[in-house]
C-alpha cells in the first residue's frame, strides 16, 4: 500500500505537466491563427479603403478616348515613315513612281475572321470622295480596290481575295502576268508567257498595262516559282504590304484606268 501510494502521485504530476504543454501549445496556434485572421481582415479593409478613394482617378470615358487618340497618332507616324522608306526602296530599285493625284487616309474599322483575306472596310466613304474602283494601298505596296461605298464606309477586296484579279509584272525582266487571290495569305501570279526568267526575291509591281489600278503600285516579292506549271509558269507572292495587320489605307482618289480613258 505504501508503493502504491507513493507511485500515483507520480503519474498524477506527469499527466498534469503533459495537460501544462498541450495547453500551451494550443494557446500558440490559436495565436497565430488570429493573427492571420486579422493580417487578411485588415489587409482587405485597406484595399477596400484603397479602391474607394482611388475610385475618382480610375480611368473613365476621357481617358480611353486619350489613349485611342494617342494611338491613332502614333499609327498615322508609322504610316508616314513606312511610306518614306518604301519610296526610298523604289528608288534604290528603280520602280516608277505612282502617277497619282491625291490620297485619302481611312481607317479600319471592321473585319471579319471569316473573311480576313477577303475584305476589310474603311471609316470613309462617298461624302469624303471615294468611289467604286478605286485603288488601295497600305505602307508596302496596294492592298485591293474599293468595290462598294456608301456615305462614310467603303468596302475594299483585298488581292487575296478568290475573286481578285490585277496586271502585274516582274520589275527586274519585264515579263507581264496576272495576280489572283486564293483565300489566303499569299496570291498568285500566272505568267502569261511559258518562260518568265522569274526568281524567288523579284518584285512585282502593277503593269501600266491593267484596267483596273494604276501602274507602278509594289505589290509584293516573288517567293517560290512552279515551272510546271501549265500552260505558263506560276509564282507564290508575298505581299509587300501588310494584309493581315492593317489600320488604317491609303485610298487613291483617282479613277481606275479604264474610266479614266
Amino acid at each position: 500500500m505504501v508503493r502504491l501510494r507513493k507511485e500515483f502521485p507520480q503519474s498524477t504530476r506527469r499527466a498534469k505537466k503533459q495537460r501544462s504543454r498541450l495547453l500551451g501549445l494550443g494557446a500558440v496556434v490559436l495565436s497565430l491563427a488570429m493573427a492571420s485572421l486579422m493580417r487578411q481582415v485588415v489587409g482587405g479593409a485597406l484595399m477596400e479603403a484603397y479602391a474607394v478613394l482611388s475610385r475618382p482617378f480610375w480611368p473613365g470615358p476621357s481617358q480611353l478616348q486619350w489613349v485611342r487618340q494617342a494611338e491613332e497618332v502614333a499609327n498615322m507616324e508609322r504610316l508616314i515613315l513606312l511610306e518614306k522608306e518604301n519610296q526610298r526602296l523604289k528608288e534604290l530599285i528603280g520602280l516608277p513612281s505612282v502617277p497619282r493625284g491625291s490620297s485619302l487616309k481611312a481607317p479600319v474599322i471592321a473585319r471579319s475572321p471569316a473573311v480576313w483575306w477577303q475584305q476589310l472596310t474603311l471609316g470613309r466613304g462617298s461624302r469624303h470622295g471615294i468611289r467604286v474602283g478605286y485603288a488601295v494601298m497600305a505602307p508596302g505596296g496596294l492592298i485591293g480596290r474599293i468595290t462598294a461605298v456608301t456615305t462614310n464606309t467603303a468596302q475594299v477586296t483585298l488581292i487575296t481575295d478568290p475573286t481578285s484579279r490585277v496586271g502585274v509584272l516582274v520589275a527586274r525582266t519585264n515579263h507581264h502576268g496576272l495576280l489572283s487571290g486564293l483565300g489566303s495569305g499569299r496570291p498568285v501570279l500566272r505568267f502569261l508567257t511559258e518562260n518568265p526568267r522569274t526568281i524567288p526575291g523579284d518584285v512585282v509591281v502593277t503593269s501600266s498595262a491593267s484596267t483596273l489600278v494604276p501602274g507602278g503600285i509594289p505589290v509584293g516579292v516573288v517567293q517560290n516559282v512552279d515551272r510546271n506549271r501549265a500552260p505558263a509558269p506560276e509564282a507564290v507572292i508575298q505581299p509587300s504590304a501588310p494584309i493581315d495587320a492593317i489600320a488604317w489605307a491609303d485610298v487613291l482618289l483617282q479613277d481606275p484606268p479604264e474610266l479614266a480613258q
